[in-house]
């Protein structure tokens, strides 16, 4: 990063967002690399565990389009801390009268929705205090919160195995209060914050056409990154008879990887231009889907697919976020929480998919096929608008690329 970003926004604010984002993150995703040990404590069929590992992503789909709102409503810091309020609180209460049945998890599940959604409160609260030629790397490195999902990869199965699952829920209450507390004092709103509106200016903005086709650009790119994370545990235990522990460690390689390239994803974005970018992102994403919708042989192969996967789709996740707030600034609150919905949307419908195929099928490539295929339906959408978005709003930004 050059000097000139560092000085051109509020550090304090971004990394509180990242902070924010992380912990957040860690929480929304952490059934999926305990789905192995709750599955088997409780008797869950394959269509159950993957149920319940996307509930978590649908419900902070949901409550994005709910924060999108609020952010330019209230702004963001404040929304966040409502948010985070109600994710310890739900966790304190899960941890304290326990949780024993396949439903009682499903209402977890909704509970974490509120962690998920830190998605559509944490970019604006960063983006806001960035130029344009600057939002790529802005949002990148604020959304490379998305590491936490590493943390429940790696530690949540290790706790669960030590201490049981439920405990898990109280220990992660820790640093969530811990991150709660700077983020107080950390985080303040730009002054750069859009009027008011009325419920009904937002959805002026779904008349525009090109909202809706980031929210497609992110359902699958995101969809893909967090449909994988909530699902690999899982992937891994039943493909290759791994134990909890191992299994997470897999699926935190993998998500490390996405994580670690989001804010690369935005940078070369930034140098060549988000379109360009994403036209590469979809066509390697759905070659490597497709490929392991074949069925790796070996657990090394596996790895090496994924890991490349969730490498592409994590600068894909980049890529749309360098784009969203040129193209709606004025409404960047919102947007973010129709294209984070969008997201979680994708991931609900991988993370479940998986599950289905392998209860009725016995195998779930067909859910990775189905997805590959959606990739190259994102790229021909890219493709059809690219010459539009150039020649119009895309031609009147300075010093900015798309």
């Amino acid at each position: 990063m050059n000097k000139s970003f560092w000085k051109s926004g509020h550090n304090p604010t971004l990394l509180a967002a990242f902070l924010y984002f992380d912990v957040s993150f860690m929480v929304w995703v952490m059934l999926g690399p305990l789905a192995p040990i709750i599955s088997q404590e409780l008797g869950l069929d394959p269509a159950q565990k993957g149920l319940m590992v996307a509930v978590p992503t649908l419900a902070g789909a949901l409550l994005r389009l709910v924060n999108g709102v609020l952010v330019d409503s209230i702004g963001p810091k404040t929304t966040g801390a409502l948010n985070q309020l109600i994710v310890i609180a739900g966790l304190l209460f899960g941890w304290w009268f326990g949780i024993d049945s396949f439903a009682g998890t499903l209402a977890l599940g909704v509970i974490l929705g509120f962690a998920g959604a830190s998605f559509a409160v944490a970019l604006p609260l960063a983006s806001r205090w960035y130029p344009p030629e600057h939002q790529g790397k802005a949002m990148g490195l604020a959304g490379m919160g998305n590491s936490g999902t590493v943390l429940a990869a790696l530690f949540a199965p290790l706790l669960a195995k030590l201490f049981g699952w439920n405990a898990v829920l109280g220990l992660a209450v820790i640093p969530l209060t811990v991150i709660f507390a700077f983020y107080l004092v950390a985080a303040k709103d730009s002054p750069d914050q859009p009027a008011r509106k009325s419920f009904g200016a937002y959805a002026e903005v779904l008349k525009d056409k090109d909202a809706w086709w980031f929210m497609l650009f992110y359902g699958v790119t995101f969809g893909g990154f967090v449909g994988l994370s909530s699902s690999l545990s899982i992937w891994f235990s039943d493909s290759f008879a791994l134990n909890p522990v191992t299994a997470g460690y897999c699926t935190a390689a993998c998500v490390f990887m996405g994580s670690l390239v989001r804010p690369i994803g935005g940078a070369l974005a930034d140098r060549f231009g988000g379109i360009r970018t994403l036209t590469a992102v979809y066509i390697l994403a759905a070659i490597t889907l497709a490929t392991i919708s074949t069925g790796p042989a070996t657990l090394p192969i596996a790895l090496a697919l994924f890991i490349f996967v969730m490498g592409i789709l994590g600068v894909g996740n980049g890529a749309v976020f360098q784009l969203v707030p040129q193209r709606f600034r004025k409404e960047i609150g919102v947007m973010t929480g129709l294209v984070g919905f969008a997201g979680g949307v994708g991931g609900f419908y991988l993370a479940s998919s998986l599950g289905l195929a392998e209860k009725y099928t016995g195998s779930s490539s067909a859910g990775f096929l189905i997805f590959a295929a959606l990739a190259l339906v994102a790229l021909a959408g890219l493709t059809a608008v690219k010459g539009r978005w150039r020649t119009t709003w895309g031609a009147a930004l300075h010093g900015a690329r798309i």
